[in-house]
């Protein structure tokens, strides 16, 4: 008899119970029952536990189950403790020993908890007892240490694998995608690969985000070549990651046509389509798409959600945002999170409604964050409404509110400098450096014949560094000849114009323009993928470039697509405020920036052979 609902299995029950003392007290007899109610998505886990309670006499299944049950349910704290009285009690009769099996489900305990100290003595556990060379453990640590940000120590164990399979490899490329190193993912896929390993659709999905994050298009078009040849793309989790890898990596047409060929659609694929067509200024389409995801019946979820809202912001439709905000919760049964509030805000602070933003965020039935209360705080400043940005800079207190919090710091400091206030901006940045806060450093990447080049501000590390100096500087007398005027209103720091214009040139977005133009052909397109926002000279920059050059130049940031071609950009230079950009090389004025500049010269006049002319100094 085959069990589909806790009736039947509490039927099935009953007629053991009533079978007599020996089928009682017979585990196989109940682990059907069991196991539905354990791990089934319509069964009990209380009623799992009972059962377990019940017996007098056991083995390690019925814990195992049971552990395994709770590291995957919502309080895996609870297989901890499971663990933990198979593990202290004496009589192995009652209490079966932990077995190799329950290390592997307690571990995925601790990473579902990110409880890394309790999963460091579980390691030490598998060492003591001989159980370091099991493959199923060994994955299982691979994934822990993953779960809980220690990427180099899963990568230990990984390399001292001697019998790897599809998951070991899966779990380490997966592990180095969330640890923000795509490019290191992409390189063991392809020794993966290269070592005649099959990936699977879990693999596949793990190294398209890869793709997605370094705007890595030829080698995502690559994957898609392999899952198909290896018919893959028939599950829907690889047709949503080629959709976002797509749509991030600037292809939203090829986004587009995977969605249409998706079959089985789930909301994660609906999602990820609304998600790319927003972030590339499609907004109506967008909301259209939306429109017959509802059609289809589907709940969004929160990330739809998102999706819908930062459609609304990136064009201003402050109204229509406003009619899907209130109505999220009792249309669509989704609870506003911090995130949601956070698109209203930008919304509102964009459109200069600063009142109405204000407002917003004190009525909010959650407690707003200082991101929130930075996007009002810039954005009174940009709007000229000083009067509220001197009240809610001495209210508010931000580095109070977030003294870990690294954007609050910028933002302030940079607010400073905006209005030459450089003794308060470096009592902030004294601030940093007591509570040992550094500041992200930009970068920009760019794929070239299949090899993702990643870029800094003031990056010279490159193999063709002088080459792609030499460019820029190319570049920037062009573009002067042809009326483009650094914005060096930009650069927030107490420094002479010629200086300023000197540290605008090279963001590292131009050092990647540069770069594909050295390197693409004539005529076709330059992809740039950004982890921050443009800054409004990068900007004016891109227009200006693509103008002159006769090039389409598209720029993911951390927010959206901008697509600039004869001149303009597809955003209508209407994206968020930004006050914290962090992409700036920032140098010390006086006689040592003036000797680099020196430095500089001669490097690029080839009289200095070195590895790195640069000595950056960090000032806030």
């Amino acid at each position: 008899m085959e069990i589909a609902s806790m009736s039947q299995a509490m039927q099935l029950h009953a007629q053991i119970l009533k079978a007599g003392k020996e089928e009682q007290t017979n585990p196989k007899t109940l682990s059907k029952v069991f196991t539905f109610s354990a791990l089934s998505s319509s069964g009990d886990l209380n009623y799992a536990r009972l059962i377990l309670r019940s017996l007098q006499t056991t083995n390690s299944y019925y814990f195992n189950t049971l552990i395994r049950a709770h590291a995957h349910g919502p309080h895996p704290i609870q297989a901890l403790s499971l663990f933990l009285s198979m593990y202290n009690n004496q009589n192995p009769h009652i209490t079966p020993k932990p077995d190799k099996f329950t290390y592997t489900f307690t571990l995925k305990a601790c990473a579902k908890l990110r409880r890394i100290h309790e999963g460091r003595q579980f390691h030490g556990l598998i060492h003591k007892i001989g159980f370091r060379k099991d493959r199923h453990i060994q994955n299982s640590l691979i994934h822990f240490y993953s779960s809980c940000e220690e990427p180099d120590c899963a990568y230990v164990i990984f390399e001292k694998m001697c019998n790897r399979d599809v998951v070991s490899w899966t779990s380490i490329i997966d592990g180095f995608v969330d640890d923000g190193r795509p490019i290191e993912a992409i390189r063991l896929f392809d020794q993966m690969v290269n070592d005649g390993f099959n990936p699977n659709d879990a693999t596949v999905v793990s190294v398209l985000r890869a793709c997605a994050n370094t705007g890595a298009i030829t080698i995502g078009q690559r994957i898609h070549r392999l899952a198909e040849e290896r018919n893959l793309t028939s599950k829907t989790n690889v047709s949503t990651a080629l959709i976002d890898m797509y749509a991030k990596c600037g292809c939203i047409d090829s986004a587009n046509l995977v969605f249409n060929e998706t079959e089985n659609k789930d909301v994660f694929c609906w999602t990820a389509m609304v998600s790319g067509l927003a972030s590339h200024g499609r907004s109506e389409e967008a909301i259209n798409l939306f429109s017959q995801m509802e059609m289809h019946e589907l709940k969004p979820d929160e990330r739809t959600i998102t999706a819908v809202l930062s459609a609304c912001r990136n064009v201003g439709w402050i109204t229509k945002a406003f009619s899907y905000f209130r109505n999220m919760k009792k249309k669509y049964g989704v609870k506003p999170t911090i995130q949601h509030y956070g698109c209203i805000v930008d919304l509102l602070s964009r459109a200069g409604h600063l009142n109405d933003a204000e407002e917003f965020i004190k009525t909010m039935p959650i407690e707003p964050d200082a991101v929130l209360w930075r996007s009002l705080l810039w954005a009174s400043k940009i709007h000229g409404d000083n009067n509220r940005f001197e009240r809610l800079m001495k209210e508010l207190q931000l580095l109070e509110m977030g003294s870990t919090d690294i954007g609050s710091y910028v933002l302030i400091g940079n607010i400073y400098a905006s209005v030459g206030k450089w003794s308060h901006k470096a009592k902030v940045r004294e601030l940093m450096n007591q509570n040992e806060l550094l500041k992200p450093m930009g970068s920009s990447k760019i794929e070239v014949d299949g090899v993702v080049h990643e870029f800094s501000a003031g990056h010279s590390g490159h193999p063709e560094a002088k080459r792609i100096y030499r460019k820029l500087c190319e570049i920037d007398e062009e573009l002067r000849e042809n009326g483009y005027c650094p914005k060096l209103s930009e650069v927030l720091l107490d420094i002479d114009d010629e200086e300023k214009a000197f540290q605008l040139r090279h963001h590292s977005e131009k050092l990647a323009v540069a770069f594909g133009l050295i390197k693409r052909s004539q005529g076709s397109d330059i992809r740039i993928v950004k982890n921050l926002r443009s800054c409004e000279d990068c900007h004016s920059f891109m227009k200006a470039i693509s103008k002159v050059y006769e090039r389409q130049i598209i720029v993911r940031d951390r927010i959206r697509f901008h697509y600039f071609k004869d001149g303009e950009c597809a955003c209508k230079d209407y994206w968020p405020v930004n006050g914290s950009n962090l992409d700036q090389v920032l140098l010390h004025p006086g006689p040592i920036h003036h000797l680099m500049k020196l430095v500089y010269s001669v490097y690029m006049e080839g009289q200095l052979e070195i590895d790195s002319i640069w000595i950056l100094y960090r000032r806030g």
